[in-house]
C-alpha cells in the first residue's frame, strides 16, 4: 500500500512517519489569527484509547512529547507552553489530556473552545465502536452552538483482511459505512481518510471549516485503524505553519443602507443580542451603538453578559425564560434588530412574543441563513464590524429613540430589579435556601472573574431571568442543545483556557442539579488529576425538578420525573431514594462541603471559592411549593399537549394550549 523506495531513493524533501504521526505533527503548526494576534489552532488532544487508536493516534502522542522522559511543560493550559506550544525543543507540542467519557471529552473541548473565543480548539480522539458513538452528542451540541471541535475517532480496517473485525457494524447493503457515519449530520464537515495521502487536503478542509466563523461546529476525520499506522513520505510542506485568518466580514453597501432607513424609521426598536456578539467580541461595540441611540438591549441565553447588567440598555433575558421588561419591550417593538442571533423558540416565545402588527426584523449575523430569518433585512457581516459600520452610518443623521422610550424601559427594569431582589432575599439563616435564594448568595459572592457553567434543568431559566451578569463571560450557559452533563466538563474545558490566558486562571463554577450530575460526574476525576480549582455545587432536590413543572403543565402529571421508590400503585411517590451524591463526589476525590441551612451555604460558597484543588458544596434546596420562588415565566413556550385525554390534567392543560397556541405568527 506504501511506497517501497529505500529511504537513500527519497527526496530531501519529504519525511516519512506514520498518517497518525503526520496528522499530529500537522495540527501543532496550525494557528488562527484575528486582529492581528495569533492563536495555536489546535493546543491539545483529548483521548480515551482502545484497538482503534492506540496503535495510531495514541502512539503519535507519544511521539509527540507525551511519553515518559519527556518532561514536565506538554500540559494544556497550565502556562508553561511558552505561548504557542513549543516545549523545550523546536517542534511543537501536542499536549495529551486523559478523558474518562468520550462525551464529556467533547463538552469539555467545546468549553475550552468557547472561552478561547472560537479561536482555539481541542481535538478528541477515541477507539471504534461505542467509543466513536459516543461523540454524537458532544459532536451535535458543538454544531448546533458553532463551537468548534476536531473530532478524530478510529474506523474499522480500510484494507479489510478480517471482516467484520471487533466493534464493527455489518451494514448488508453498502460495504463502506460505518459507526462513525453516525456522526455526518452533526459535523460541519466530515471525511473517512481511507489512504495516507488522503489526509493532506482532508486535513486541511478541517482546519478552514474550524476556523470559519459562518461555518464552523464539529470537524470528523475518521481514522482507519490500519491506515493510521501506516507509514508514507510527506511533503515537508504539509507541516509549514499556517495561520488561518478568522475574518471580520464587512455588510455589503446596498444592505447597510437598507438597514440604516429602518432604524431611522423606528420608533420603538430593540436590540437581541446573541451569541454571536460574544464570539465576534463586539460587546464594546455594542454599548458604542447603544450610547449613540439608546436603543434597549435584550439577550438570549448565549447573548447574556453581551452588555453588563448594570448598563442603563441592558434590558436582561428575551423570551420564555426571559424578563418581564425585555418581554414586554418585545411585545410592543416595531423594529427588532437581531445581532448574532438564530431566534430559537425559547427566544421568539415559540412565535408569540413579536405582537406587533407593523414589527419587521433586521439581522447583522455572519450567517446568511440567519440574517435572512423571520423575513429580515439581512445585514451579512462580522457582529462587531457591522456594528461598527451601521453606527457609522447613523452618525450625523440625528437617529435617537424617543426619551420618553428610554424613561420607559429604564424604569421598566428599575421594578424588575426589585422582583429579582425579592427571590434572592433570604430571610431566615437557619433555613433550606430555595434554589433562587443559593442565585442569590451566590450574587453576592462572586466578582466579575467568576464563570458560571449550566446547561440544562431549571436552572437556566432562574438565571437568564436573574442573574446579574459582570462580565462578557460570566455567564456560561449552552442552551442551544440544553445538555444534561455538560457542566463539569465544560468548566475543565473554561478552566484551562483561563489558565492559557492568564497563569493564575479565574474562579469557575460548574452548577448541576441531582439528574444532570448522575448523567455525567466522571471528570471529576480529570479535574483532581490535574488539580483543576473546579467549584462543583450540586442542588439536590431528587429528581427532574424542571420536566416535572413541565409535565404538570402539560398534563403528564409529573410522570417519571421524580426519585423515589416506588409506591403500591406501581407510581414514584414513596420516599426519596437513598443516594448520597456528595459522598459519590467524594469517592471521586473532591473535597466536599455540605451545606443544610442558608448559613451553612453562605459559607460553604465562600470557602470553596477560596479553594485551590476541586471543591463541591452539597446542598438540598427547598422546593418553590412550600415558600416563594422566581417570578413565573414572562412568555409562552409551545410544547404540544395530548389533544384528546381521559385525566382532567391533560384536559385542562390542553385548553390552556389552544388559548395560547391561537396566538402564534408567521413574520413573513
Amino acid at each position: 500500500m506504501s511506497p517501497t523506495s529505500p529511504a537513500s531513493a527519497r527526496p530531501a524533501s519529504t519525511r516519512r512517519l506514520t498518517t497518525a504521526q503526520a496528522l499530529v505533527a500537522f495540527l501543532a503548526r496550525q494557528y488562527t489569527e484575528r486582529d492581528g494576534r495569533r492563536h495555536r489552532l489546535i493546543s491539545a488532544t483529548w483521548g480515551i484509547f482502545g484497538h482503534g487508536n492506540v496503535a495510531g493516534i495514541g502512539q503519535a502522542l507519544v511521539e509527540a512529547g507525551n511519553g515518559p522522559g519527556n518532561g514536565a511543560g506538554n500540559r494544556a493550559g497550565n502556562g508553561t507552553l511558552n505561548g504557542d506550544g513549543h516545549g523545550n525543543g523546536t517542534a511543537p507540542r501536542m499536549p495529551y489530556l486523559q478523558g474518562r467519557n468520550e462525551q464529556a471529552m467533547v463538552h469539555a473541548a467545546v468549553g475550552y473552545a468557547r472561552q478561547s473565543g472560537r479561536l482555539s480548539a481541542h481535538a478528541v480522539t477515541t477507539s471504534i465502536g461505542p467509543g466513536a458513538t459516543n461523540l454524537v452528542t458532544g459532536a451535535a451540541l458543538a454544531t448546533i452552538n458553532h463551537l468548534p471541535v476536531l473530532l478524530l475517532p478510529g474506523d474499522t480496517f480500510a484494507t479489510r483482511p478480517a471482516d467484520p473485525v471487533l466493534q464493527q457494524l455489518e451494514v448488508p447493503y453498502a460495504g463502506d459505512v460505518s459507526v462513525n457515519d453516525c456522526l455526518r449530520p452533526v459535523s460541519r464537515y466530515f471525511d473517512r481518510v481511507t489512504r495516507p495521502e488522503a489526509l493532506i487536503p482532508a486535513a486541511l478542509q478541517a482546519m478552514r471549516v474550524l476556523a470559519d466563523p459562518a461555518e464552523t461546529g464539529a470537524v470528523t476525520l475518521a481514522l482507519p485503524q490500519d491506515v493510521q499506522a501506516e507509514a508514507y513520505d510527506w511533503p515537508e510542506e504539509f507541516f509549514a505553519e499556517r495561520v488561518w485568518r478568522v475574518r471580520r466580514q464587512a455588510p455589503d453597501t446596498a444592505e447597510l443602507e437598507a438597514a440604516v432607513r429602518a432604524v431611522r424609521s423606528a420608533r420603538r426598536p430593540l436590540i437581541v443580542a446573541g451569541g454571536g456578539v460574544r464570539h465576534s467580541g463586539a460587546e464594546e461595540t455594542l454599548a458604542a451603538f447603544t450610547a449613540a441611540t439608546r436603543i434597549p438591549v435584550a439577550s438570549t441565553q448565549a447573548g447574556k453578559g453581551a452588555l453588563r447588567h448594570d448598563h442603563p440598555a441592558d434590558v436582561g433575558g428575551i423570551g420564555h425564560t426571559g424578563t418581564a421588561t425585555a418581554d414586554e419591550l418585545a411585545r410592543t417593538a416595531d423594529l427588532v434588530i437581531g445581532v448574532g442571533t438564530r431566534y430559537t423558540d425559547f427566544t421568539t416565545a415559540s412565535g408569540t412574543l413579536f405582537e406587533n402588527p407593523a414589527v419587521r426584523f433586521l439581522n447583522l449575523n455572519i450567517t446568511g441563513s440567519d440574517a435572512h430569518k423571520l423575513a429580515a433585512l439581512p445585514l451579512v457581516a462580522d457582529a462587531r464590524t457591522g456594528l461598527e459600520a451601521l453606527t457609522a452610518a447613523l452618525a450625523g443623521r440625528g437617529y435617537r429613540i424617543d426619551p420618553a422610550y428610554e424613561t420607559e424601559y429604564t424604569g421598566a427594569k428599575e421594578a424588575w430589579e426589585q422582583q429579582v431582589e425579592a427571590s434572592f432575599t433570604t430571610p431566615d439563616p437557619t433555613a433550606r435556601p430555595t434554589q433562587t435564594q443559593l442565585l442569590g448568595l451566590l450574587d453576592a459572592l462572586v466578582t466579575e472573574d467568576d464563570i458560571l457553567i449550566n446547561a440544562a434543568g431549571s436552572l437556566p431559566g432562574d438565571l437568564h431571568k436573574l442573574w446579574r451578569t459582570r462580565s462578557r463571560d460570566q455567564y456560561h450557559v449552552e442552551y442551544g442543545y440544553s445538555c444534561m452533563g455538560y457542566e463539569i466538563p465544560a468548566a475543565i474545558g473554561v478552566l484551562l483556557a483561563t489558565r492559557a490566558q492568564s497563569r493564575e486562571g479565574r474562579p469557575v463554577w460548574a452548577l448541576v442539579g441531582d439528574g444532570t450530575y448522575l448523567m455525567n460526574p466522571t471528570e471529576i476525576v480529570t479535574a483532581v488529576q490535574e488539580n483543576l480549582p473546579l467549584k462543583l455545587l450540586i442542588l439536590q432536590n431528587h429528581g427532574y425538578a424542571s420536566i416535572g413543572g413541565l409535565s404538570e403543565a402539560v398534563g403528564g402529571e409529573r410522570f417519571g420525573t421524580a426519585y423515589r421508590h416506588r409506591d403500591p400503585d406501581g407510581g414514584f411517590t414513596g420516599p426519596p431514594l437513598p443516594v448520597d451524591l456528595a459522598a459519590n463526589a467524594a469517592s471521586l476525590g473532591m473535597r466536599v462541603l455540605r451545606a443544610a441551612t442558608v448559613d451553612d451555604l453562605r459559607k460553604a460558597l465562600s470557602e470553596a471559592r477560596d479553594a485551590e484543588g476541586p471543591t463541591c458544596v452539597y446542598v438540598e434546596t427547598e422546593t418553590p411549593d412550600t415558600v416563594s420562588g422566581p417570578p413565573p415565566a414572562q412568555a409562552w413556550w409551545d410544547v404540544p399537549v395530548a389533544e384528546t385525554a381521559s385525566r382532567p390534567a391533560a384536559v385542562t392543560a390542553r385548553e390552556e394550549y389552544d388559548r395560547q397556541v391561537a396566538a402564534r405568527r408567521r413574520h413573513l
